[in-house]
C-alpha cells in the first residue's frame, strides 16, 4: 500500500488561508480588518485585479473571517480565523453549504441568477451569514445584472455578496455603485521572490537568487503565475533551479546579453549586433522577448537619466547596473526617446511578422542605423545658425548609404559625412504686416502666416521694428520667430517686441470685416437684389474675388495692406 499523499501544485498548497499570509495586498487587509473589528461590515464587496493575484482566495478568507466561531465554538467574527472550527475547515475544502462559490462564466443567465434570488430568502443553515461568491461576475448578461440590482441593494440581514473580476470595465455602474470596491494591486518582484524564497526553503529545494528574480519578472505581478513557474522550474530541474535554466524554460534573453546587444545597437556596430542577436536566439531566447528587454532597459535606462538615484533600485546585478548607469549618462534623452519610439513600433510589427526573427533583425538594422542620426533639434539648431550638427560617420561596419539618399533635410553623398542643405537668402522688403503673410504664403510657411494673420494685434510697424499685442492662445514663441524669420528673409536684424497696450484689429479679423462689407454693398447690387427677392431663402455665401489675366494670381485686402499672394484653405473660406 502506498502512503505517499497526493502531490499538490504549489500555487494550490500554498494558498494563502488568513489575512496576513496573503501577500502585497496591504490596503485590501487593513481596511477589511477595520471593517471586521468595528462591525461595519458592507452588503457587497467587488474584487478586481489581473488573474492570479488572489480575488477568490481574498473572497474565501472573507467568507471565513464572518462565519468563524473560533476553537471553542464561542466567537464572533474575527480578523484571524482560526482555522480548526467547522466552518472554518469547510470554507477552506470548498463544501460548506451557507457559502456558495458560482462560476458567472458558465451561469450567465437570468435564470441562473433568479435562482440565488430565491435562495437569498432562507437563513442561513449553520453559519452565521449565507455568503455567494461570484467569480468572473462580468460575463453575467445585461439582464442577469439588472434582475440582480434589488437584491443586490437590499438583501437580507444574514446575507452577503463577493464578486470578484479582472474586467471590471465590464461591470455596470449600477452594480459598482451598490458594492464596496478592493482594486488588488499587482504583487511587486522583489515581495515576490521572497515568497518564493520561503517555498523554497520550505520544500527542501536549491534555487538561486536569480533564477527567483527571473521566475518573479516573468510573472508579472501575479502570485499564482509565479508558482506555477516555479513549480515547472522545480520539477525540471530536479530538485534544482538555476538561473541558467529557468532562461531556457521561459524563453527569456540573458540580462548581460541584453545589455551588451543594447551597446552595440547603440554604437551603430550592426554586425556585432546581429551576431549577438543570433547566439540568444540559438540558446532559446524568443525574438519578440529580446526586443522587450531592450524596451524595458530603454525605460530604465531613461528613468535613471533623469532620477540617478532610482539606479540602486537592485532590480539587476551590480556589474550590469554599472554598465547601464554609464550608458545613462552618455546618451543623449532625444535618443532613448526615439529607441522607446522605435522598439514600440517593432515589437508590434514582430508579433504581426510571418517570420518573427526576421522581423526582429529589421528592428535592430534600424536602431544601429538610427543611433547614428542626429536629433530633430539638432538639425533644426543647425539650420538656423547655418552650420552642420554634429554627425559622426557610419561605423565601419555599416555599408554606406547610396548616393543621393536623403534624410529629414539632410543630403549624404557617397562616403562623405551628411551636409546640411544651403538655405536661400533673399532680401525682401516689408512696407507692412500684410507683406510679412503674403510672404510667408509665398515661401509655403503656412504655420507660421497662420499664426501672423490671426494672433497678432498690431500696435505698430516700422522698417526693423514691430510692435503687437498677444491674443489669447498665442503661441508664447511667436515673436521669436518673427524675428528669425524676417532676419533670414530681409538679411537685416529685427527688433520684435510684445507690449502691454492693446493693438488694432489681426488680418484675420480685417479681412472678416471687409467680406462682410462687400456682402453688404453686394446686397444693394439690382440684379443681386432681384436674384434674393426671387429666392426668399437664398444668402451671400462666398464672394470669388477676380483673377489677374497677367498672372493668374489673387488679390486679397488686409484693411489697408493689400498684397497679392497665396492664402491657406481655412483663410480662403472665411476671406472669399
Amino acid at each position: 500500500m502506498n502512503d505517499k499523499t497526493e502531490y499538490r501544485v504549489l500555487a494550490r498548497k500554498y494558498r494563502p488561508t488568513t489575512f496576513a499570509d496573503l501577500v502585497g495586498q496591504e490596503a485590501l487587509v487593513r481596511t477589511l480588518k477595520n471593517a471586521i473589528e468595528t462591525n461595519r461590515i458592507a452588503q457587497a464587496y467587488i474584487l478586481t485585479g489581473i488573474r492570479g493575484i488572489g480575488k477568490t482566495t481574498s473572497a474565501r478568507i472573507i467568507a471565513r473571517a464572518l462565519n468563524c466561531i473560533g476553537p471553542d465554538g464561542k466567537g464572533g467574527m474575527t480578523t484571524e480565523p482560526c482555522g480548526v472550527c467547522e466552518h472554518c475547515r469547510a470554507i477552506a475544502e470548498d463544501r460548506h453549504v451557507d457559502v456558495i462559490e458560482i462560476d458567472a462564466a458558465s451561469n450567465t443567465g437570468v435564470a441562473n441568477v433568479r435562482e440565488i434570488i430565491e435562495t437569498t430568502r432562507y437563513n442561513p443553515t449553520s453559519a452565521r451569514f449565507k455568503i455567494y461568491i461570484i467569480d468572473e461576475v462580468h460575463m453575467l448578461s445585461t439582464a442577469a445584472f439588472n434582475a440582480l440590482l434589488k437584491t443586490l441593494e437590499e438583501p437580507p440581514e444574514r446575507v452577503k455578496f463577493i464578486f470578484a473580476t479582472t474586467e471590471i470595465r465590464k461591470v455596470p455602474t449600477t452594480v459598482l455603485s451598490r458594492c464596496q470596491r478592493f482594486d488588488l494591486r499587482r504583487v511587486e518582484p522583489d515581495l515576490l521572490t521572497a515568497h518564493f524564497k520561503n517555498i523554497v526553503a520550505k520544500e527542501n529545494v536549491s534555487a538561486e537568487d536569480e533564477a527567483l528574480k527571473l521566475i518573479a519578472r516573468a510573472a508579472d505581478g501575479s502570485v499564482r503565475d509565479g508558482l506555477s513557474l516555479l513549480d515547472q522550474a522545480i520539477a525540471h530541474g530536479g530538485g534544482t533551479v538555476t538561473a541558467e535554466f529557468v532562461r531556457a524554460m521561459i524563453g527569456l534573453a540573458d540580462r548581460a546579453a541584453v545589455v551588451d546587444l543594447y551597446k552595440q545597437l547603440m554604437s551603430g556596430d550592426i554586425k556585432a549586433a546581429l551576431g549577438s542577436f543570433e547566439k540568444q536566439y540559438a540558446a532559446g531566447a524568443d525574438p519578440v522577448v529580446v526586443l522587450q528587454d531592450l524596451l524595458e532597459l530603454t525605460h530604465w535606462l531613461t528613468r535613471v537619466k533623469i532620477a540617478p538615484e532610482l539606479a540602486e533600485d537592485g532590480s539587476m546585478a551590480a556589474e550590469e547596473r554599472g554598465r547601464c548607469v554609464e550608458m545613462a549618462q552618455k546618451l543623449p534623452m532625444s535618443v532613448l526617446t526615439r529607441t522607446w519610439q522605435m522598439l514600440l513600433k517593432g515589437v508590434d510589427e514582430t508579433l504581426k511578422a510571418p517570420s518573427e526573427k526576421q522581423a526582429a533583425e529589421m528592428v535592430l538594422i534600424r536602431l544601429a542605423y538610427a543611433a547614428e542620426l542626429p536629433s530633430p533639434t539638432d538639425i533644426i539648431k543647425g539650420l538656423k545658425s547655418g552650420n552642420s550638427p554634429a554627425l559622426t560617420a557610419p561605423a565601419a561596419s555599416v555599408a554606406p548609404a547610396s548616393a543621393q539618399s536623403e534624410w529629414s533635410g539632410i543630403r549624404v553623398q557617397g562616403n562623405t559625412a551628411p551636409v546640411l542643405q544651403a538655405q536661400p537668402q533673399e532680401n525682401a522688403v516689408f512696407n507692412s504686416l500684410a507683406d510679412v503673410v503674403a510672404y510667408a504664403y509665398k515661401q509655403n510657411d503656412m504655420m507660421f502666416a497662420y499664426n501672423v494673420e490671426r494672433y497678432v494685434s498690431l500696435v505698430s510697424f516700422e522698417q526693423g521694428k514691430i510692435e503687437f499685442f498677444p491674443l489669447e492662445n498665442t503661441p508664447h514663441n511667436l515673436a521669436g520667430d518673427m524675428v528669425d524669420h524676417l532676419r533670414r528673409w530681409t538679411g537685416k536684424q529685427w527688433i520684435v517686441s510684445v507690449v502691454s497696450q492693446q493693438g488694432g484689429q489681426t488680418l484675420l479679423q480685417q479681412a472678416r470685416a471687409n467680406t462682410e462689407n462687400l456682402r453688404r454693398k453686394m446686397s444693394q447690387n439690382p440684379f443681386v437684389s432681384a436674384v434674393l427677392l426671387a429666392f426668399p431663402n437664398a444668402k451671400i455665401e462666398t464672394i470669388r474675388p477676380q483673377k489677374s489675366a497677367e498672372n493668374e494670381t489673387e488679390s486679397f485686402n488686409y484693411g489697408s495692406g493689400a498684397f497679392t499672394g497665396n492664402v491657406s484653405e481655412a483663410n480662403e473660406e472665411e476671406d472669399e
